[in-house]
């Protein structure tokens, strides 16, 4: 065996693994200090704040009392308050008994002697932090993007191989082929438009450039440009790039990302040949499609083939700056797709209209990571505000461990007057650590043999 050939490989899995901590680092740093933050507003000592579990890596004791620590497992994390036995905030019968022999001042700052309202808004703050979390980041990546000129005007050109480009940076582009140019956030009219443009390799574009009106010649709009490759998808596995310029399928050139795509869609799986242009050099590859669920605007899904690439148009659009009220309520709009679509997707695998191979452990989650920052910071930090979506909304189900389990532990409380007896609390607490282990172990099988 050629050791050298294995340094590549190793380096790619640390920098996945590396690229994964971090993501679920911050991830887990938010959630917990949802808890911690509104457990203490609201009277409920914390005398641990833990990054990781198993042996302590570093740790510190601040002026209230509480222990904060980074520990050598970084798959995780936990606050445990005061009368907590475990990390699931089960309770220290023993603790609690002594607790309460000494004050009515000392119960109350346990988590299980505080009042109902201070239980529920401590447990449900760390799914809140989630969820604010990325609707802030959200709101910070449209409010850094700001938001497309209109009309659509020229920002830079996308180098393609062998065509007529006679648009300027500047111009702005009132029509194409004749055909007048929608608002650029019109989605449905924008396919339209795209549509009724003959498809021809070059195109008239009428533009206005330093005042004046004129007609340029340019390529089609959306060529078969890579501008993002998918995590963990055929063309990502051939290591396809982002500006690289797919020029032929199976020797039949091509100029239309449309094009690309409905070669993609009739393969039925088999091993499509791409000619593809990058920095100057035609490179060859093959590849082959697999079948993606994929979500529709109604919450349903279609299967189609595809490769793993998005497509873009070959300017880049000129931006302009983007109000902070649009963008935090873009970044909430984006947080409510991301549940909308998470919970579609459960729903139609448990109804098994789509494949449970959809659903991801913690391999393809790594993988995941390292993919996307592979692809740059912000593409980085957008995966960690999905996942941080994803976490809040895991944390939510009614499964007992879980925050959800407690809010509807706590449910019962305001409904019956009384918690759960801790004979019933353990035995659900059980029950419910079974099923996170049974779902992590399937996820994993998914990550696989999918």
């Amino acid at each position: 065996m050629d050791v050298l050939s294995l340094i590549p490989q190793f380096g790619n899995l640390v920098y996945t693994i590396v690229a994964f901590v971090i993501a679920l680092s911050v991830i887990v740093a938010v959630h917990e200090y949802g808890h911690y933050i509104v457990g203490r507003w609201s009277g409920i000592h914390a005398e641990v704040f833990s990054i990781g579990f198993g042996p302590v890596l570093w740790s510190r004791v601040d002026k209230r009392g509480t222990r904060w620590q980074i520990a050598a497992l970084p798959f995780g994390g936990y606050v445990k308050f005061l009368g907590d036995a475990n990390a699931a905030s089960g309770k220290d019968e023993a603790a609690m008994s002594e607790i309460t022999q000494q004050s009515s001042e000392e119960l109350r700052r346990t988590m299980h002697g505080a009042p109902l309202w201070a239980r529920a808004a401590t447990v449900a703050a760390g799914p809140v932090f989630n969820f604010a979390m990325s609707i802030l980041v959200f709101g910070m990546i449209f409010l850094s993007q700001g938001v497309t000129k209109e009309p659509l005007t020229v920002g830079a050109l996308a180098p393609l191989p062998g065509t007529v480009q006679e648009l300027r940076d500047g111009d702005e582009i009132i029509a194409i082929a004749g055909v007048p140019l929608p608002e650029f956030g019109e989605e449905g009219v924008w396919s339209e438009f795209l549509e009724a443009l003959p498809v021809e390799p070059v195109l008239d574009y009428t533009v206005v450039r330093d005042g004046q009106t004129l007609d340029v010649s340019a390529p089609w709009l959306m060529p078969p440009l890579i501008q993002q490759v998918a995590p963990r998808s055929a063309a990502m596995d051939i290591d396809l790039k982002q500006g690289d310029v797919i020029t032929a399928v199976d020797g039949e050139p091509i100029f239309a990302f449309e094009q690309l795509k409905d070669h993609v869609e009739a393969s039925d799986g088999k091993v499509l040949l791409l000619d593809v242009w990058r920095d100057g050099a035609e490179l060859e590859f093959a590849l082959a499609p697999r079948r993606t669920d994929e979500p529709q605007p109604d919450g349903g899904f279609v299967t189609h083939w595809r490769i793993g690439i998005v497509g873009g148009m070959m300017l880049e659009p000129a931006t302009e700056p983007a109000g902070i009220g649009d963008s935090l309520s873009g970044g909430v709009r984006q947080t409510i797709r991301i549940v909308e679509g998470s919970l579609s997707g459960i729903w139609h695998m448990v109804t098994g209209a789509i494949s449970t191979c959809n659903m991801s452990g913690p391999i393809g989650i790594a993988e995941t990571s390292g993919a996307m920052a592979s692809q740059g910071a912000q593409n980085f930090i957008f995966f960690i505000a999905v996942l941080s979506t994803a976490v809040g909304l895991l944390n939510l189900f009614p499964i007992p461990a879980l925050d959800g389990g407690h809010l509807v532990f706590y449910a019962y409380e305001a409904v019956a007057g009384k918690p759960p007896s801790d004979g019933v609390l353990r035995v659900l607490m059980g029950v419910g650590v079974s099923l996170i282990l049974g779902l992590m172990l399937f996820s994993v099988s998914n990550d696989l043999f999918c």
